[in-house]
């Protein structure tokens, strides 16, 4: 029988720690780990076709599972590869354990092949907790930390290991003697709950609120019982982040959708006109979007201490578990009798269904791509899964898109990395065979990695218990999000240069991946083609070709701070400017506003 290896007692704390798969990509500085993963066959190894897509996936399997993702590459190239996705972990708080392999202990500092200084390489990214494997007896005791450290303070962590170590005897796990760590695997969730001076203080202020704002983001997961209690005790309204947006159902007609840059003119008009604010498991950094300071009396709930106050100046912070805290505030906090802000909430919130509306019907050449996620809207199925790419398919998602209860919908959001969509939706079929998965994506991230993770999906498709798994395409040959953050805050027209996209065949490349394509060109065969996609008995590629002078323009804002747009599409040429011209003006007409830089019909 071989000698157990430091490689097999990583493979065992890994499945001790209920790692259920490793996400990652082959190298020779991790061959000794890939081969004791094959002996032992669990967990499972998931090859990506790019470390960068790996690190994604590992991210993804910590948003849609709950628990900490993997990823292992080799020394190198292979370790670089994962700095985005670990900082999309580190941006969206989510827990990563990063396994990376190293050249051999004693070349290290002699400008080795593949050598780089990974400790620094990681320092920042992995800030909670970068190691180098360094003797055997180490490994157990990093494993455990790093995976402890990344749940306790839901951060990417890193561990290194020289293939030299990797490949040592497994270390004695009896030993007890000086200099020798010896730890176990495994940690429990705690209930943290504030002082109870505290939540009085709190439910002192949101009682005396005349107008109450409650706004939520991902820490609110598990709190939306509470938190619809609470909203309708204080006649509140309620608005979401974009990592928040699965929360709460958001058919309520009191729920504003989305705030921010890519929100709701709902959400924008209950943050301007609130005088109380409770945020709930949110750091959302659009802040121009909160109240004024001064404007509104604060409360804050995160279970993270350093996030208190650094958005908001917050009258009364609450350490605590979004669900337990809101809980004891509910135990403090009396039903208001006046119902006057409710109703102009709801009001508000039946206004904004009017605008976007009208935006997704509105014509464009060929298709409105409002249109082709809102009709994705009522045909979502009640046990999908939802994963959107970056760019400007974020804010159709954000507007349009109703999510039904218990369906979660996840993206790179702080971070805001282009790429992460079809990586996202592997991780979320794999966690659940079981369950249909939509991605959304725009062209661009489908050129950057999409179309190589494809081929991922067309792998794997046949070992799901369900196949369905959509991938829909905005397909405008446009970099748009920038375009049009070139022409908002530049004030200067669109750069064709950097912006055009070559085209591509999209549901003829799925085809010859053995996949089904769709190609829509017409607002009257997306209905059609959803439903196929929808029903299909294996995944498929809609590829919806939009138009990319449809605007992407902040909600509420005054005529002066959209006259940069104007300026930046006079100096562009040609019938895509003028269109988006007139697309612009009508959207803010249909918002209330009348421009006057915008140029006359």
């Amino acid at each position: 029988m071989a000698q157990r290896t430091v490689a097999d007692l990583l493979v065992q704390r890994l499945a001790e720690w209920g790692v259920e798969r490793v996400f990652g990509y082959s190298g020779d500085g991790i061959d000794p780990v890939l081969g004791a993963l094959r002996q032992a066959g669990r967990p499972e190894f998931v090859q990506a076709r790019h470390e960068e897509a790996a690190a994604f996936m590992a991210v993804a399997q910590a948003k849609y599972s709950d628990g900490p993702g993997v990823c292992l590459a080799t020394q190198g190239p292979g370790g670089v590869h994962l700095l985005n996705g670990l900082y999309d972990a580190k941006l969206d708080s989510q827990p990563v354990v990063a396994i990376v392999g190293q050249q051999t202990s004693s070349v290290l500092g002699s400008a080795y092949q593949q050598e780089i200084d990974l400790g620094r390489l990681f320092a920042d990214v992995c800030a909670q907790f970068v190691q180098v494997a360094a003797v055997p007896e180490q490994l157990p005791m990093l494993i455990d930390r790093a995976f402890r450290t990344a749940l306790a303070t839901r951060s990417p962590t890193y561990v290194i290991l020289p293939h030299d170590v990797q490949t040592a005897p497994a270390p004695d796990p009896t030993a007890h003697e000086h200099g020798i760590m010896i730890t176990s695997p495994g940690l429990r969730p705690a209930r943290v709950l504030p002082c109870a001076e505290d939540i009085r203080a709190a439910a002192d202020v949101l009682e005396a609120g005349q107008r109450v704002a409650i706004m939520i983001g991902q820490g609110a997961y598990g709190a939306a019982a509470e938190i619809v209690e609470l909203a309708d005790r204080l006649g509140a309204g309620v608005t979401a982040s974009l990592l928040g947006k699965p929360v709460l159902d958001e058919r309520l007609p009191y729920h504003t959708g989305v705030m921010g840059h890519l929100g709701t003119t709902a959400s924008a008009d209950l943050l301007k006109e609130c005088d109380t604010l409770l945020l709930v498991g949110t750091n959302d950094p659009w802040t121009e979007f909160y109240p004024a300071p001064g404007q509104a009396r604060a409360v804050q709930i995160d279970i993270d201490g350093r996030r208190l106050g650094v958005r908001y100046p917050i009258e009364v912070p609450l350490l605590g578990d979004a669900a337990e805290t809101v809980r004891a505030l509910l135990a403090e906090v009396r039903p208001t009798t006046n119902r006057t802000w409710r109703a102009r909430v709801e009001e508000r919130v039946r206004d904004w269904h009017e605008i976007a509306g009208a935006r997704a019907a509105a014509s464009a050449e060929p298709l409105n791509p409002q249109y082709v996620v809102r009709a994705l809207a009522g045909r979502l199925p009640g046990n999908a899964q939802v994963a959107v790419d970056v760019g400007s398919v974020v804010y159709w998602y954000a507007r349009h898109l109703r999510l039904p209860p218990g369906v979660p919908a996840h993206l790179s959001s702080t971070l805001a990395s282009m790429g992460c969509g079809i990586p996202y939706g592997i991780a979320a079929k794999l966690a659940a065979p079981d369950r249909p998965v939509v991605v959304l994506t725009g062209d661009g991230a489908m050129q950057m990695s999409g179309l190589a993770e494809l081929v991922t999906v067309a792998a794997r498709w046949r070992d799901w218990a369900d196949p369905r798994f959509v991938v829909c395409v905005l397909d405008n040959r446009d970099l748009a999000e920038v375009s049009w953050e070139q022409r908002e805050t530049e004030g200067e027209p669109r750069f064709a240069a950097s912006q055009r996209l070559p085209g591509v065949p999209y549901a003829h490349y799925a085809e010859l991946l053995g996949l089904r394509g769709i190609r829509v060109t017409t607002p009257r065969d997306l209905d059609a083609a959803w439903e196929t996609a929808l029903s299909a008995d294996r995944p498929v590629v809609v590829d919806a070709v939009v138009d990319p002078a449809i605007p992407l323009v902040p909600p509420g804002q005054q005529s002066g701070t959209v006259a940069a747009m104007y300026a930046g599409l006079a100096a562009e040429d040609g019938p895509l400017a003028r269109r988006a011209e007139a697309y612009l003006r009508r959207e803010r007409t249909n918002e209330g506003y009348h421009d006057p830089s915008a140029p006359p019909d």
